[in-house]
């Protein structure tokens, strides 16, 4: 295995290390709009299905390809970033992300769109690795590395939570489009301010290689994979796509790390995936954010399809949702640097599943206050004091040559779970739908109970998710560096 060892170009003047609070703002501005465009579509599916003409059963890909594409690319993008430069990868990517979502608010139609939506995820491939990795090199481990990952935590569950927010008010406001023109401005203005802001740093490695064979076995193993998970609650679990995809998922991956083991530059290190809280970190990630997906994706179909909300109503409902994550995510904060994150992640994510199992019981003829309000504050909370502590495990132990490499795997794990939990999720609540339609026998009272019906049972799924995360985080290695220091 090639030596590797950090080092940082010599930043332009008044940037970098001079100024690591100026840094974190503009890192946590650019983190901010790829988060949000994870969400922000959701409320105004119905819209750009009716201006578009979009079927239903296309519709879909408008979300998942996003995801898909992000997902896919994201270690592939967090080792460019360690190889080529992390502010060259992340101007790379803002220019991409704003110019694709011109595309996206232009489209006249769904296959364009659908494009534009990927070279989105592209983008956003590009960025967050990027500035995830630019941020642990600003800010050294321990307290001061500890808080900045706090804030990054916050912004990532704040912005999920804000984009089903503002794709409610942009929706019935200025129209579906402005979901994506909001990003042109941002993306360009930060990516040539990033050369002002941002020090350059790269991992410094003897012989300047590349593993691109691993980078495209890997890359197209997670983008299948992902993809065929997205695809399960339309084709079945044993369908044969789903069957087939999964198997040429396993054999591109299985063909990776063949590879792997006969790099001389391996795509990623064995060192790296080693350490014990690096494994559980990643994998309580995939669980946190298999729920996370999980809520936001059907809180939104019950408050419109079985509480007759609005978009609008609906955005504005996820209002104290992202004021509650937010503040979890301070108090979190605080809390990593005195205690051990082990305990505040735990604490979090059981809260997150008491959240999850409120809304299991909410009613078809629920009200806000007294039914969704509790659920969303609980659960709320228990997220924003999840995210901090994840992050914090994610790259305890992590040299700043391979932080690029601990980013995109985290953020991967986001993704992936994320579609883990829609998959898992739709399949089981969806499943009893022709069951239920046939014994509503048309009447108004019994469809809506079984829609209802449908949606309680995502949100144990939900439910199992976090609580299964509780698991993993409780039975975690522990050690010098685990998720108790």
């Amino acid at each position: 295995m090639t030596t590797t060892s950090a080092v940082s170009k010599a930043p332009a003047p008044g940037a970098g290390a001079a100024r690591p609070g100026l840094v974190l703002v503009f890192l946590c501005v650019a983190g901010f709009m790829t988060f949000l465009d994870v969400s922000i579509v959701n409320v105004a599916l119905p819209s750009i299905e009716q201006s578009l003409g979009i079927s239903e059963s296309y519709l879909q890909y408008v979300v998942t390809t996003y995801g898909t594409v992000l997902g896919g690319f994201l270690l592939l993008g967090g080792r460019l970033a360690d190889t080529f430069g992390r502010r060259r990868m992340l101007r790379t990517g803002l220019l991409l992300f704003a110019a694709a979502s011109l595309l996206a608010g232009l489209a006249e139609g769904p296959v364009l769109l659908v494009a534009a939506r990927g070279l989105q995820g592209l983008g956003a491939a590009f960025i967050a690795p990027s500035a995830l990795s630019l941020l642990t090199n600003t800010f050294a481990e321990g307290p001061e590395r500890t808080r900045a990952l706090g804030v990054w935590g916050a912004v990532g569950g704040v912005a999920s939570v804000a984009g089903v927010v503002l794709g409610g008010l942009f929706t019935e406001g200025p129209g579906w489009r402005w979901i994506f023109f909001v990003n042109v401005p941002i993306g360009v203005a930060a990516a040539l301010l990033a050369p002002f802001v941002v020090p350059e740093s790269r991992a410094a490695e003897r012989r300047r290689s590349f593993d691109t064979a691993g980078a495209v076995l890997l890359t197209a193993g997670l983008v299948l994979t992902i993809f065929t998970l997205g695809r399960t609650a339309e084709a079945g679990w044993g369908s044969v796509p789903t069957l087939g995809g999964f198997a040429l998922a396993a054999a591109l991956l299985a063909a990776f790390l063949l590879v792997e083991r006969r790099a001389e530059a391996p795509l990623i290190p064995s060192a790296v995936v080693r350490l014990p809280v690096l494994r559980a970190a990643n994998a309580t990630a995939v669980l946190l954010f298999g729920t996370l997906v999980t809520l936001f994706f059907f809180a939104s179909l019950f408050m419109q399809q079985v509480l007759g909300y609005s978009p609008i109503r609906t955005g504005l409902a996820y209002v104290p949702l992202a004021v509650i994550v937010s503040v979890g995510a301070g108090v979190a904060s605080q809390l990593v640097t005195r205690l051990a994150a082990k305990p505040v992640l735990v604490a979090g994510l059981l809260l997150t599943a008491v959240g999850m199992l409120l809304l299991w019981r909410v009613p078809a003829h629920g009200s806000y206050p007294v039914d969704l309000l509790p659920a969303f504050l609980i659960g709320g909370l228990g997220l924003g004091l999840s995210f901090v502590p994840l992050q914090v495990a994610a790259f305890a132990g992590v040299g700043k040559a391979e932080s690029g490499l601990a980013a995109g795997l985290i953020s991967t794990s986001q993704e992936a779970g994320g579609a883990l939990g829609v998959a898992v999720a739709a399949t089981v609540a969806f499943s009893r739908v022709p069951a239920l339609t046939r014994a509503a026998h048309g009447d108004p009272a019994l469809v809506l109970a079984a829609r209802a019906s449908v949606f309680h049972e995502a949100f144990l799924v939900g439910a199992c998710f976090a609580l299964a995360a509780v698991a993993v985080s409780v039975l975690a290695v522990q050690g010098r560096r685990g998720l108790s220091h």
